[in-house]
């Protein structure tokens, strides 16, 4: 359990995510500033932390929308229903995962 008693939302993917975007934010501010690949660069590295950041979602390691479950609150708790897709999630759709919807919800 979070010692606030609320779910911060942290999870290994949007830190990794967040971390590699860091990077190239900072590639190209150096391009900005005169370093002219930066800005190419920079901007590669950051379309891969939202690649980064999709896979590790994928592989268990984000969040669904919406809030979870107290036991999942800690950040190094892995996510196994990412395989059957997470509800209303983008990155889940776009990967092809759809959750099974209950003959309660589908009427």
């Amino acid at each position: 359990m979070s010692a606030h008693g609320y779910d911060e939302g942290h999870t290994i993917a949007g830190w990794a995510g967040t971390a590699v975007a860091a990077v190239g934010a900072a590639g190209v501010g150096l391009g900005i500033c005169g370093w002219a690949p930066g800005v190419v660069l920079g901007a590669a590295v950051m379309a891969g932390a939202a690649v980064l950041t999709w896979v590790l979602h994928l592989a268990g390691w984000g969040k669904g929308p919406g809030p979870r479950p107290e036991a999942h609150w800690p950040m190094g708790v892995r996510d196994h229903a990412a395989r059957e897709g997470h509800a209303g999630c983008l990155g889940c759709r776009m990967a092809g995962r759809r959750p099974a919807v209950a003959a309660s919800d589908a009427a």
